[in-house]
């Protein structure tokens, strides 16, 4: 059947406001998506702040930070969530890398989705399935999306979704064809791409009945509206 992609602003609505930040996520979610993607980092407080880069632009790493050294413009994630708590929006939430072995975010985050109420409004994702196995035995009923940047042999991608548990494929929109879709439909996998940008993509991946989009200019993203399977 027919059906209209998840729509998600790649950290906000980078074009319009300063990436990973309230303004930004606001700002997609006026234009029209339904949610935000996210990243989250810890502070040396444990303090779990929305940001990409492991260091601030000017070089200090947010890992030697506390909250109160924390720019005002860089939210935590309980702001973040409280936003979302709000306002309705969907929120792919990010644990970068920081390690290859769980850390306290896992728990951090989970709790904090949890206590926002967001536990059917998240999906937790990251590039480390050792992350999202253990967010799997924390809180098997907040989802979990699977991050790949390249194309992975089909019985690699089916053991790394088992393992996880997660209920969403998160690939890279230039590993994203037909094939891949057949496999995702034949195991239950929601397929989400990134980066999203180009309106041609979009018209393609539409038509491949992709489950979500996330990319940084909503106005390219709401051509999946027009445009279906």
């Amino acid at each position: 059947m027919p059906h209209d992609p998840l729509l998600l602003g790649h950290r906000g609505a980078p074009g319009l406001a300063p990436e990973n930040t309230l303004a930004s996520f606001q700002a997609a979610l006026a234009a029209g998506l339904d949610g935000v993607e996210l990243d989250v980092r810890r502070l040396a407080d444990g303090t779990l702040a929305v940001h990409h880069d492991a260091a601030l632009p000017g070089g200090r790493r947010l890992a030697a930070l506390t909250a109160a050294e924390l720019p005002p413009q860089v939210p935590t994630l309980p702001a973040a969530l409280a936003w979302a708590a709000d306002t309705g929006a969907f929120v792919n939430v990010e644990l970068k890398f920081e390690g290859p072995w769980p850390d306290d975010r896992v728990a951090g985050t989970l709790r904090a989705v949890t206590a926002h109420g967001l536990t059917r409004r998240v999906i937790v994702s990251s590039f480390l399935p050792t992350l999202l196995r253990a967010a799997r035995d924390l809180a098997p009923q907040i989802e979990r999306g699977l991050l790949v940047h390249r194309a992975y042999p089909p019985p690699l991608l089916r053991a790394g979704m088992r393992w996880t548990g997660s209920a969403a494929l998160h690939p890279e929109v230039g590993t994203v064809d037909a094939r891949l879709l057949a496999l995702a439909r034949a195991q239950g996998w929601r397929v989400h791409a990134w980066t999203v940008n180009d309106p041609a993509e979009v018209k393609r991946l539409s038509a491949l009945g992709v489950d979500g989009l996330i990319g940084d200019d909503p106005a390219a993203l709401l051509g999946a509206r027009l445009t279906g399977p």
